[in-house]
């Protein structure tokens, strides 16, 4: 599976098929999913607590890093995907319809090359 090929929908049977194959699904609801969600967003956080940005290349240079980084990222992704199911919210759309509220919220020829 690569970026360019792969459906969000192919992404979410990949994972609910997973889930569904250990019976896992009494336990993936909506309260058990945000926070597992949480849990491995902070996981991947962890491996930037502390440091300065002048020090991010480092990161990206070290492979043991890297593969760990890819690990929580797929956590997350994997969580965020089954969270998705569960409640029946179409990631695309959902995505797409907070692109637009931003585009009016922050107007690129207000906003650009700022961050409030």
């Amino acid at each position: 599976m690569q970026d360019k090929t792969t459906t969000v929908a192919q992404l979410i049977t990949l994972v609910d098929d997973f889930v569904a194959e250990r019976k896992w699904e009494p336990f993936h609801d909506p309260k058990n999913l945000s926070a597992s969600i949480a849990i491995e967003a902070a996981e991947l956080m962890e491996h930037f607590q502390w440091l300065r940005t002048d020090q991010l290349d480092a990161v990206r240079d070290d492979p043991n890093t890297m593969e760990q980084i890819r690990q929580e990222l797929a956590d997350i992704t994997a969580y965020v995907l089954s969270f998705a199911s569960t409640m029946g919210i179409d990631l695309s759309a959902a995505l797409q319809n907070k692109m637009e509220h931003n585009a009016v919220k922050y107007p690129a020829d207000q906003y650009r090359g700022k961050y409030r």
